[in-house]
């Protein structure tokens, strides 16, 4: 099959307003089934009198999300900006009739700035998930630089949601909805007027503060207590290395236990989302901290350059928002330089590289699609999901097991030590031009 055959998604298209009618079925028949058994709290801060337009950056840790997202806006609907993998899943016209801006996840993309930008001017609210993927542990992971400069492109008060107990309700590597109570916080970060005032540094660092939570802290310290049987199920696969042994892909988790194959140590998980050693010493009893020693451990081996992926890859593209394409075997490879994929692309064989200072992050799935009764075909398992402007590559792992949080950690430690090394390099160069110029 062609690529030249296949029809790819048009991002020029301008998003459409959010249809009043779609809108409540999407209400009465999608959301309201997440309300139920469930205490929702919305505290306004800086937002009690505040009206469309505006910018909303929300924190991403599930499905839930949404739900929560359109109860805090109300009575208001917004142009949410949804990864193209989500408006498949849905359908591209219903999507559209909601309001949705299309796009590829961790790419350079004009035409979403453009639509994002028509849809503040002629319709409202504008919001967005700029995590580009649920969160791992609870914590907000990787926010881009370029959040200021959007926000200061768009011209239009920005504001935050912090969303408590999304993350516990239903974390991606354990997707049974437990049902917590969510406490959300929708929280003025920037109001227009300050947008030229402020620089780009210190909006960031706005945006950041406003977005961060830790939602098993917040478990810990709220008292939640879920006594789900099966709440450490999947629990192995953010934590991937045994601080016992330091071997790495060996661990395992079931019920309650997580458990290292190798060394034989294990823990239990707690009713309140602790961690405590069966038998010894107790590493990590905040999970957070184990996956912030595992990116720890990352970075080290990306700055010693000793850090190398490497497996045989099932591939499959989405060119569209119709559906997958299964592109047979492939393979990928990850250095401290970059990440490099060989595979063949409708009948072709293709060569893909991205620099370090290319991919910012990448979209990992586990178990994906987590509803196998809905999709017959195109179950994939643990993926990888990178893009280019105009496909996107779902890949995943043959032979190695449980590499995907290693991976991404790597993919964002390699980008932070490429933007540093250019920095320097950067300077360097200034810094002979001032000296030329002295003598």
């Amino acid at each position: 099959m062609s690529g030249k055959k296949i029809q790819r998604y048009d991002f020029t298209r301008k998003p459409l307003k959010p249809s009043r009618f779609w809108m409540w079925i999407g209400r009465e028949f999608a959301m309201k089934p997440y309300y139920r058994g469930r205490k929702i709290t919305i505290r306004k801060i800086g937002t009690e009198y505040l009206k469309p337009p505006y910018l909303l950056l929300c924190t991403h840790a599930g499905l839930i999300d949404f739900p929560v997202m359109y109860k805090a806006v109300a009575p208001y609907n917004a142009n949410n900006v949804v990864a193209i993998d989500a408006v498949r899943d849905i359908g591209d016209w219903l999507m559209r009739k909601l309001g949705s801006i299309c796009k590829r996840k961790f790419i350079k993309d004009y035409n979403l700035i453009r639509n994002m930008k028509y849809c503040a001017e002629h319709y409202g609210i504008v919001c967005m998930y700029p995590e580009a993927r649920y969160s791992l542990d609870g914590v907000t992971s990787f926010l881009p630089d370029s959040l200021a400069k959007i926000a200061k492109l768009l011209k239009v008060p920005v504001v935050a949601l912090r969303m408590h107990g999304n993350f516990i309700t239903a974390p991606q590597w354990n997707k049974e909805d437990k049902k917590p109570p969510i406490y959300a916080e929708l929280e003025l970060v920037a109001g227009a007027g300050e947008l030229s005032e402020i620089s780009v540094t210190e909006l960031n660092a706005r945006i950041r503060e406003k977005l961060y939570l830790d939602d098993f802290a917040y478990q810990r310290d709220m008292k939640i207590e879920i006594d789900n049987p099966r709440r450490a199920n999947g629990l192995h696969n953010i934590l991937y290395q045994c601080p016992h042994c330091m071997r790495e892909f060996q661990m395992y988790s079931e019920g309650t236990r997580l458990w290292c194959a190798s060394c034989g140590k294990s823990w239990q998980m707690g009713l309140y989302g602790e961690l405590a050693a069966e038998e010894g010493e107790t590493e990590f009893t905040h999970i957070p901290d184990w996956t912030a020693w595992e990116r720890e451990n990352v970075r080290r081996e990306v700055r010693a350059g000793s850090y190398r992926f490497e497996d045989e890859v099932t591939v499959h593209t989405l060119p569209n928002a119709k559906r997958f394409y299964d592109q047979g075997r492939g393979k990928l490879v990850q250095t401290c330089e970059g990440t490099f994929l060989e595979c063949t692309a409708y009948g072709e064989k293709l060569s893909l590289s991205w620099a370090g200072t290319e991919l910012e992050s990448v979209h990992i799935e586990y178990d994906y699609p987590y509803n196998k009764k809905k999709y017959k075909k195109n179950v994939f398992g643990d993926c990888v999901d990178i893009s280019t402007a105009d496909d996107s590559y779902w890949l995943h792992p043959v032979n190695l097991r449980d590499q995907l949080t290693k991976l991404s950690f790597a993919t964002e430690e390699i980008y932070k030590f490429a933007q540093e090394k250019l920095h320097a390099s950067h300077e360097a160069e200034k810094s002979e031009e001032i000296t030329e110029t002295t003598v």
